[in-house]
């Protein structure tokens, strides 16, 4: 859950760089066109794809610290 918290607002400011737009594009909104939801959703899928493997990882080398497993 925190997790999707930090990929979401990692996302908001790099669509506000990359697009100069407070707001992502929503899949159902008719103002954008296919070109631009789906790059918006592919910055975001890759943006939660890293936030949550760097959460795992850290998890993982926590539990091996504390337990040498």
């Amino acid at each position: 859950m925190i997790g999707g918290a930090i990929a979401g607002a990692i996302f908001k400011q790099v669509w506000k760089f990359a697009s100069g737009k407070d707001d992502a594009p929503q899949a159902t909104s008719d103002e954008y066109g296919w070109r631009e939801i789906l790059v918006a959703s592919a910055i975001q899928g890759a943006i939660f794809g890293v936030v949550k493997a760097a959460i795992d990882r850290s998890a993982a080398r926590s539990i091996h610290r504390a337990t040498g497993k």
